[in-house]
């Protein structure tokens, strides 16, 4: 891992650096102009229209409204009834649309159980087929999200969510194993947060560990989908299994997931939005230093 990546991520999560760029003549500008490739618009009817054009190219989606580090409940009510309306306004079914959403934006911290109920309102909300993938935050929250995933599995609502298992962390075989006894679908990340401890070093040894848990989910019959922008971790995965969905984010390599899709394998955009969308550029740069 190249030393500035570890600090573009340290960036990512500081306030202050986003309020001298916002403050800076055309910093804001500027930063939107970059920022644009990978967020679908600061608004809902934007990431709506964008999510549009990726159904009608063939791809499904999995649209999510920025934010984590939340510890007010008023502010997760408010989540919450925005993901309530996105409910409704998604394509109908068949349209292959889900919801993606970081926990901590629901105060997660400040009340799991609460967050767990919050989860389980927007889950009944969703047709069934249709899912609210729950995102990878750093190894401190990983027990937590579990946890809540797995309360929410087994409210009847397993059907309707995913989980995020990120293959760096040394406890993703355990994680893997509960929830797809749950019946939880999986969607495998690298992982992109940099752990002091509790995870494999990135590179090589994250890569193996990718591999690995691949081969266990394709061996206990799970739901399950890659998400990678390593092409030749990828290809690995899906000559040694056979075909499992492809994910990918909003504008890292779209010609890519293109191919995959003539190539009949299934495709999802994940697809983000809101004005929160700063720290979240600033992730995707860092992530580009080795990711």
């Amino acid at each position: 891992m190249r030393l500035d990546r570890a600090v573009l991520f340290k960036l990512a999560t500081n306030e202050r650096l986003e309020q001298l760029v916002k403050g800076v003549p055309g910093g804001e500008d500027n930063a939107w102009r970059a920022a644009s490739r990978y967020v679908a618009g600061r608004t809902r009817e934007e990431a709506l229209e964008v999510a549009a054009a990726q159904l009608a190219k063939g791809h499904g989606i999995s649209v999510d409204l920025f934010g984590e580090l939340s510890e007010d409940p008023d502010d997760a009510a408010r989540v919450v009834d925005e993901y309530l309306e996105l409910a409704t306004l998604l394509p109908a079914p068949p349209a292959d649309a889900w919801l993606s959403l970081d926990l901590s934006h629901l105060a997660l911290d400040a009340d799991a159980e609460g967050a767990a109920d919050l989860v389980a309102r927007i889950a009944e909300a969703l047709p069934p087929g249709r899912r609210l993938q729950i995102g990878a935050e750093d190894i401190a929250r990983t027990d937590r999200i579990q946890q809540c995933v797995l309360n929410v599995a087994a409210r009847g609502l397993a059907d309707r969510l995913g989980a995020t298992v990120q293959a760096n962390l040394l406890r993703s075989p355990d994680d893997i194993d509960a929830l797809t006894a749950a019946g939880v679908h999986i969607r495998l990340v690298k992982g992109a947060y940099v752990e002091p401890t509790g995870a494999h070093p990135y590179g090589e040894p994250t890569d193996i560990a990718y591999l690995r848990l691949a081969h266990q989910l394709a061996s206990s019959k799970a739901t399950w989908s890659l998400a990678t922008h390593d092409g030749r971790l990828r290809e690995a995965v899906l000559l040694s299994v056979g075909t499992v969905p492809v994910e990918q984010l909003l504008g890292v390599r779209p010609d890519v997931l293109d191919q995959l899709r003539d190539r009949d394998i299934p495709t999802r955009v994940y697809i983000p939005y809101g004005p929160a969308w700063f720290r979240y550029w600033l992730r995707r740069v860092a992530e580009s230093r080795g990711a």
